[in-house]
Parts: C-alpha cells; sequence; structure tokens
C-alpha cells in the first residue's frame, strides 16, 4: 500500500519456523541502507521478538503499552536504531499476552500505521492466521508471505491464503446475516469434506444476492500477495511455483507474484543466537545477498505489476546461484 509516498509491506508466514521475523529485520535494514526512511513494526502480538533480531533490547515501550495506557501517543513509540534512516516500533513491550486484540483497537493501530513519516513501512506479522494477522495482512493489497519449500510450510502458505480470503468475502457479506451464515457454514464443511473454492462459494452467494458476490468478487481481485522462498538450495525449487500456481487459481480465484528467493545459509542461526543482524555482520553471506536483491526489487518495482514472476524469477535465482559459487 502507498499512502502519500509511503509504502506499507505486510509480512506473514502460514506457520512458524520459516524465517520470517530474521527476514523483515534484515530486510528493513537493507531498505534503509539504500537511502530510504524506513520503520519496521513488531505486531508479533502475542509472541513479539523482533529487536532481538535488530540487536536490540526488550526495554522500550511497545504496542502493548500504547494499547494499555491512554497517555502514550504511537508516535513516540518510534524507537531510532544505530542504523541511519531505519526506526523500530516493539510489539508487546511490557504488556504480554496481546495474541487477540479487540476489532477497535486493530483499525486505531492501521490508521496510526498509515499516519507515520517514512518511506516504507515494514509489518512483521505473526505467524498462523489469528484475526490480528489477517487483518494486517490486508492493509496492503502486495503484502508479502514467506515460506520455505517443505512441504508443511507450502501446505500452510496456502491454507494461510485461503483464510485470508475467507476473511475477505466473509467481511463483504457480514451485514446479511442469511449470507454470511451460509459463507460460515460452507467454510467449515470444505474443510472437512471435498474442498471448498472461491468460485463455488461466489456462484452460492451469487443465486441468493448478485450484487454481495460481485463485491465479495472485487474485493478479492483487489489483493495480489508477493511470495518470499526462504532457505532453499536450488533454484530448481522454483519449478514447483507453476503446480502452485494452478492450485492458487483453481481454488482461490486469485493470483500471487513470486518476489523474492533466499538460498539456506548456516550463518543464519550463529547471528540469531549472537542476536545480531547478519545484514550487518556478514554483508556478503547468501542469505543478506538475497535480503539486498529483494530491498532492491522493492525500490525498483514493488508498485508495478510483473508478468510472468515465475519465470523471471527463476531466472534470476540461476544467475545468482551461478555467482555465490565463487564466493
Amino acid at each position: 500500500m502507498k499512502t502519500n509516498n509511503r509504502i506499507i509491506i505486510p509480512v506473514a508466514s502460514g506457520k512458524g519456523g520459516v524465517g520470517k521475523s530474521i527476514f523483515c529485520s534484515n530486510l528493513a535494514i537493507a531498505i534503509a541502507q539504500l537511502g530510504h526512511k524506513t520503520v519496521t513494526i513488531d505486531l508479533d502480538l502475542g509472541g513479539s521478538n523482533l529487536h532481538t533480531y535488530l540487536g536490540l533490547s526488550n526495554q522500550y515501550s511497545g504496542i502493548g503499552d500504547y494499547l494499555k495506557a491512554k497517555n502514550v501517543k504511537f508516535k513516540d513509540l518510534l524507537v531510532q536504531t544505530s542504523i541511519p534512516d531505519l526506526s523500530f516500533i516493539p510489539g508487546e513491550g511490557r504488556t504480554p499476552f496481546l495474541a487477540n486484540i479487540p476489532f477497535e483497537q486493530r483499525l486505531d493501530l492501521i490508521h496510526n500505521i498509515q499516519q507515520l513519516s517514512a518511506e516504507y513501512i515494514i509489518l512483521d506479522l505473526g505467524a498462523g492466521t489469528t484475526f490480528n494477522t489477517l487483518n494486517f495482512f490486508g492493509i496492503s493489497h502486495q503484502a508479502i508471505l514467506v515460506t520455505t519449500f517443505e512441504t508443511p510450510a507450502l501446505m500452510n502458505f496456502l491454507m494461510f491464503l485461503k483464510n485470508f480470503i475467507f476473511r475477505v468475502i466473509s467481511s463483504i457479506v457480514r451485514h446479511d446475516r442469511p449470507i454470511f451464515k451460509m459463507v460460515i457454514s460452507e467454510f467449515r464443511q470444505g474443510q472437512q469434506d471435498s474442498p471448498l473454492t472461491v468460485k463455488k462459494l461466489l456462484e452460492k452467494i451469487h443465486e441468493k444476492k448478485p450484487e454481495l458476490a460481485a463485491r465479495a468478487q472485487k474485493a478479492i481481485a483487489y489483493y495480489h500477495p508477493r511470495i518470499i522462498f526462504n532457505m532453499g538450495d536450488h533454484p530448481d525449487d522454483l519449478k514447483m511455483t507453476n503446480k502452485i500456481d494452478s492450485t492458487i487459481r483453481q481454488t482461490l480465484s486469485i493470483e500471487v507474484d513470486y518476489f523474492g528467493y533466499i538460498f539456506f545459509d548456516q550463518q543464519v542461526r550463529k547471528a540469531n543466537r549472537q542476536k545480531e543482524p547478519l545484514l550487518l555482520t556478514i554483508p556478503k553471506s547468501p542469505f543478506t545477498i538475497g535480503i539486498k536483491d529483494i530491498a532492491r526489487r522493492i525500490v525498483k518495482i514493488w508498485n508495478k505489476d510483473i508478468n510472468k514472476s515465475g519465470e523471471r524469477l527463476y531466472e534470476a535465482t540461476q544467475k545468482r546461484y551461478k555467482q555465490l559459487q565463487y564466493l
């Protein structure tokens, strides 16, 4: 999302352990190092730990304190890091257990995020599909979803998208109680029996309220998630994007962009233990090179349509793989 020259990029994952927070922290650093005023925000409420990946201690007031204390202003939560052009807003701060917050508080946070003075705002969302995560993911029509190539991660990545699209549809029809109940019932039944496709669900809505079906279809078409593959072994991993595309189109009726590929890097774990951003300590590791590629791509083409994104990412990853062999 771009508002008054600011681009908001929510980052989510279908499950934990795919490197989402490590990705967010280093991506924010990389964009700031390109000379762009950047803010990264820990919205993993209930599991906030982004500060550790930035090499910071948990000593600052955060979103939890803002939501609980009436005298705390959102803009005062900004923490200037040691990295030029990079600020940070902690998550729970000194107020833990915020996994689920009321709808009104979510709207308030979204409003305040949209008012921040920055060129790029990177949101580290919680893993999984809580209402918090799904709502924050929907702030932008181009949000990032991080996954690995492991089968459980891919399955959870697809389930995240399914839950998100269902959330979009249910938000459109929620004021029509009969339609809303039908949508809930169809979704639950689809979880147990034959897979429910978005096309079938929209057809059922159209039978009863064509205008609602049209609105839901328009809302779905607004979103164009961008996929980051982390911990890859070889460019040939990306050959499965055709199969993923087919599944997403048939079941969810949406398009996604394949936006980045990061090679597996053993040095990531060591950097995490030392609580140091790898981008600062080893700027030419496979991981950091992948992050920098993605940061440059964001600055250059984020607001542009990407044709044949799977093919383009495969070609770029092949070239990078050959270059990495000489490091």
